[in-house]
């Protein structure tokens, strides 16, 4: 990916407010983003939202790279609607490892962080409602990881919760 340097005010604050712990600010696509520490993603975000005006969390997902350590990339998307101006944060996130839940600076982030945790099973330390929320309770896995079976299970669930057979 070819990037450039983020160079302005907001990457500005953040270096000042977290120090080392953002470890790069770049841009791809004049679509800006920072790489932070897992620790550093949530005052990053308090940052963003109480200082730089950032009043809308658009988005979080993950990115699976099983043959990466750490294996998982969270991905926060952040929006100003004050300043027309969307952000991106990155950190990585190890197998097993439980980032910190954002739902106390962002109340919206309750469901998307349901969403990581059902389609890629990253569970956040201090989640309200740590539960299921795409998939059935019965469902086995986390269809968006790279290593996960999707026909076997989706035949299995069908059979066995609907009586027919699968389209897949």
């Amino acid at each position: 990916m070819a990037t450039v340097p983020w160079e302005g005010p907001i990457p500005d604050l953040l270096r000042e407010r977290l120090g080392a712990l953002v470890l790069e600010t770049c841009s791809y696509l004049e679509q800006p983003f920072a790489v932070l520490t897992l620790e550093a993603m949530v005052p990053a975000l308090r940052v963003l939202r109480d200082e730089a005006g950032f009043d809308y969390l658009v988005d979080i997902t993950a990115v699976d790279y099983p043959k990466r350590t750490p294996r998982f990339e969270l991905v926060y998307v952040v929006y100003s609607y004050g300043r027309n101006e969307r952000v991106r944060l990155k950190a990585g996130v190890g197998a097993g490892e439980k980032p910190p839940s954002a739902v106390e600076v962002f109340t919206g982030a309750n469901w998307l962080e349901r969403e990581v945790l059902d389609m890629f099973g990253i569970e956040f330390a201090g989640h309200p409602d740590p539960r299921r929320i795409l998939m059935p309770e019965e469902w086995s896995g986390y269809p968006l990881r790279k290593d996960y079976g999707i026909l076997a299970m989706d035949n299995g669930w069908v059979q066995a919760n609907l009586g027919i057979e699968s389209g897949q």
